[in-house]
């Protein structure tokens, strides 16, 4: 028996139902925000990636050569292409761009918890503004789209600014070590390391600020920094607008990608992978061949959101099933499509078997069974039970379409 591949994933029926109510959620808080959906191809080139991430993600890509001998990848996330597409198809539109996406991404990695080689992102990129509005709006979207979904989260907010002032005298490898032992709170082997690299001096202030709860004490850490105006707007914005949210001075991931405020979401019933979204301003155009562009993004991992919900109550769909004799098979499916015209779910009964039966079958999963015989296809009406009543009506066409939707019968579209 053939196996799905290692990290991926089928989804039967009901999982899929949760999964795009869900999706839709989030789309419509897209919407409201006055943002319009994106879509790139499921596989670039290989050098879009390796150009903002170095040429060592490619041992956790899905990357090949095709039959042109041209390298490329299954994208493993999805900023890059969408810059990739503002620079190919939408450099001269007026800005900024409000877009959004939702799509799968591939990565070789080792399948766990929430973490899969086939997963889903959702995200949203706002290109050509550089303001504190700016990065406010996008924070605020994120926020809204896990509350639309439901998730429960921490939001922490920062700013890379004041720790790459702090580590601006290291070079890259030494500071990507730091970096390393900050983001895992391991402020043991910090010192350590700051000991060997003549730098002992900077293991109080990095500690202070990964430790600061309020601006005044981040920046009494650091003192004064350009970007002091601009952060306490966006903090003053992020209160006004009602904002759940911590400061945290100590997101070290993707000090060498964004240029400043930077936001993390947190999932509590997620165990150790529980980061549900991530963002931050970055400038990424000027990579693929564009202009130096201001930008301001997130990703949400839709899988973890999946995780985090567990069982999602959907909304309750009302089921008709249209049972027939033989003779009424031809007037079953002409019912069948007035009541799916209706906006009703309908399922026609395939077995063949007698009426009892099919009722008995349709008990388990409808609301209203229709059924049609020779005397109903002769008499142009159908019989119609609401199966939690039991109550059952000889009706005509459109008047028990009405009624399983919910509506009286008495009106025009009765007859």
């Amino acid at each position: 028996m053939l196996q799905r591949p290692r990290g991926t994933r089928d989804f039967l029926p009901d999982e899929m139902e949760a999964r795009r109510e869900i999706e839709g959620r989030m789309r419509e808080a897209a919407r409201r925000f006055g943002y319009g959906q994106v879509r790139t191809p499921v596989f670039e080139e290989l050098e879009l990636f390796t150009l903002r991430s170095g040429p060592g993600i490619v041992n956790e890509m899905y990357a090949f050569e095709d039959k042109g001998g041209r390298a490329l990848s299954l994208r493993p996330e999805l900023t890059a292409p969408v810059l990739r597409l503002y620079v190919n198809e939408a450099r001269v539109l007026p800005k900024p761009l409000r877009w959004y996406y939702f799509d799968d991404c591939f990565r070789y990695e080792r399948p766990q918890k929430g973490r899969y080689r086939q997963f889903w992102q959702f995200g949203a990129e706002l290109i050509g503004a550089d303001t504190a509005m700016a990065d406010a709006e996008v924070i605020l979207l994120a926020d809204a789209a896990l509350r639309a979904a439901g998730v429960e989260f921490e939001l922490k907010v920062g700013h890379l600014a004041l720790l790459r002032s702090l580590l601006a005298d290291l070079e890259e490898g030494p500071r990507r070590a730091v970096m390393a032992l900050l983001d895992k709170r391991e402020f043991g082997a910090l010192s350590a390391l700051l000991g060997e690299l003549g730098r002992p001096d900077l293991a109080d202030p990095l500690g202070a600020l990964v430790g600061a709860t309020t601006l005044d004490e981040a920046f009494s850490v650091t003192g004064p920094l350009a970007e002091e105006a601009r952060l306490r707007e966006l903090v003053d914005l992020l209160d006004a607008a009602g904002l759940r949210y911590t400061l945290n001075f100590g997101i070290v991931r993707g000090l060498d990608y964004y240029t400043g405020m930077v936001f993390e979401g947190f999932a509590p019933n997620l165990g150790a992978e529980n980061q549900i979204v991530g963002g931050g301003a970055y400038r990424l155009a000027h990579l693929f061949g564009g202009e130096d562009t201001p930008s301001c993004g997130f990703a949400i991992g839709f899988d973890r959101v999946m995780v985090a919900l567990g069982a999602v109550a959907l909304p309750r769909q009302r089921t008709v099933a249209v049972l027939s004799t033989p003779e009424g098979a031809s007037a079953a499916l002409r019912a069948a499509s007035a009541f799916r015209e209706a906006g009703l779910r309908t399922e026609v009964d395939l077995s063949g078997r007698g009426l009892g039966t099919q009722l008995a079958r349709a008990s388990r999963t409808a609301d209203f069974a229709v059924l049609v015989g020779a005397r109903e296809a002769e008499a142009g009406v159908v019989a119609i039970k609401d199966l939690a009543s039991g109550v059952q009506e000889t009706l005509p066409l459109g008047a028990a379409v009405i009624r399983a939707a919910g509506r009286e019968v008495d009106g025009p579209g009765a007859r």
